[in-house]
């Protein structure tokens, strides 16, 4: 079976070669899932530079309501990984379905929220007015469609964990290809179809969700891949619900501190005007590509360590994370360097026609590029504290990487110095060295290998589990 594969490879095959047979397929699923904003940033940068800035300004607080979802949808991806592990597949298939319920939950609750509270955050961001009202139509449409968004991202982490990657990458391509094609159908209008504009853009992506999330339904109640859920799988377990909360919670808080960051980021730099705005939204494009390997690379990292400590093989958990850390840095500093010497032919095939924004951006991107290592480093890094059931660790960091390092560096430097713009800039570089220094110093120190879970989880599982099939019985 693919997870017993998988297994067998984690735990005795060369690492480096191991990590990236991991890392490749995870990777090709990210890349095709960001196309979605690739896509749309193409498209509207084809319009004026008030567009670009909607959705540049939208972007951290749909992301921020994201990341409070994806830190429960970790926690069920692991105990999905661990049933299927054990091949106990009556259990994978009711804690498939209890975490697809509450992602459903969630993306109701957060979605309601996002929709109303729009035009307040929008204003607390201070954004211009030209700005506002396309940003507010994107913003409210992203979450009118965010069940869809968080459904097919569940199921993309459920498949990966049972072992089946290659399905949910035919389902992104082929929403991918289609948003490329409602994109500017739904942007600038073709015969009875109305021209959006930016609103345009998310309702393409809300339509090209819907559709593979009805693929992603229909794969999970066919029982085609390992996983065949049933509508009585979907009756509130409210023992695993706590558990999830439990497990996830802190990593929930971690990433909606880590896109709360980017809303800050962004009111700083609304102040200095659209051009400013546009440029940090427009980058953000390339840097977000630059962040696919690396996360995908901490994910790898994750998954080998995990496995590895599962099996008491603390020196080859230990040999895996400083493989991808050495990885991790050499890669990313060589993607920087590349990115440093062609930052105004990159931004330009976002926004071809505005000089101004393509200058602002490649400013920006010849001052964090050079760096790009030390965040690819810190990445590995805690991708190796998670692995261990230390999600505290990686919290702690985000907290001061964010709240001590960039942010009062971001502001000293850009209202109390004459560098303006460019200190918040420079904030990005002092906040990747600082917080990879640190998370080297935490991972040398070896607190992150006393912690014994796997012995203390044992139990509590197989209670879980009894009661939990005891319940389906009766």
């Amino acid at each position: 079976m693919p997870a017993t594969k998988n297994l067998d490879r984690a735990l005795s095959w060369p690492i480096i070669p191991t990590l990236f047979q991991f890392a490749i397929p995870i990777f090709l699923g990210s890349l095709l899932q960001s196309a979605y904003q690739i896509i749309d940033a193409y498209w509207v940068g084809k319009l004026w530079a008030d567009a670009v800035a909607a959705v540049s300004v939208s972007f951290p607080i749909t992301f921020f309501m994201i990341s409070v979802w994806a830190g429960f949808a970790t926690a069920g991806s692991i105990f999905v990984a661990q049933y299927a592990g054990k091949k106990d597949f009556p259990m994978v298939n009711h804690v498939t379905a209890q975490t697809m319920l509450l992602v459903v939950v969630l993306a109701v609750v957060l979605g309601a929220i996002g929709f109303f509270l729009s035009p307040t955050l929008l204003h607390l961001m201070n954004v211009d007015d030209a700005v506002f009202t396309w940003a507010l139509s994107f913003l409210r449409v992203t979450f009118l469609g965010l069940m869809f968004t968080f459904w097919f991202s569940m199921f993309q982490s459920l498949m990966r964990w049972v072992g089946e990657v290659k399905l949910p990458l035919y389902i992104i391509f082929g929403s991918v290809c289609l948003n490329f094609i409602f994109d500017p159908l739904f942007i600038n209008g073709w015969g009875i179809i109305p021209g959006l504009w930016v609103a345009g853009a998310a309702l393409a992506t809300l339509a090209t969700q819907f559709l593979a999330s009805a693929v992603a339904s229909w794969v999970l109640f066919s029982g085609r891949f390992w996983i065949h859920i049933e509508l009585r799988d979907f009756i509130p377990d409210f023992s695993y619900i706590r558990r999830a909360f439990l497990l996830g919670f802190p990593s929930s808080v971690e990433m909606s501190t880590r896109s709360l960051s980017m809303v800050v980021m962004t009111f700083l730099i609304t102040s200095f005007g659209t051009i400013a705005i546009a440029s940090y939204g427009a980058g953000s494009n390339i840097v977000q590509l630059v962040m696919i390997p690396a996360m995908v690379l901490s994910m790898a990292t994750s998954t080998l360590v995990w496995q590895n400590i599962g099996a008491k093989n603390m020196d080859r958990a230990s040999e895996i994370a400083r493989a991808s850390s050495w990885i991790s840095f050499l890669l990313f500093s060589g993607i920087g360097i590349f990115i440093y010497f062609t930052a105004s032919t990159l931004i330009s095939f976002f926004i071809p026609e505005d000089q101004q924004v393509i200058d602002g951006w490649a400013v920006l991107l010849r001052t964090i590029a050079p760096f790009f290592g030390f965040l690819g480093l810190q990445m590995a890094i805690t991708g190796t504290f998670r692995a261990s059931g230390n999600m505290t660790t990686p919290l702690i960091l985000t907290l001061v990487s964010s709240w001590v390092i960039q942010f009062p560096v971001a502001y000293i430097f850009a209202y109390h110095t004459d560098m303006g713009i460019q200190g918040v800039w420079y904030s990005f570089v002092i906040n990747y060295v600082l917080t990879a220094i640190i998370a080297i110093a935490i991972f040398y120190k070896g607190d992150w290998k006393k912690k014994k879970i796997t012995e203390e989880e044992n139990d509590s599982r197989d209670a879980y589990q009894e009661a939990t099939l005891g319940e389906r019985v009766q």
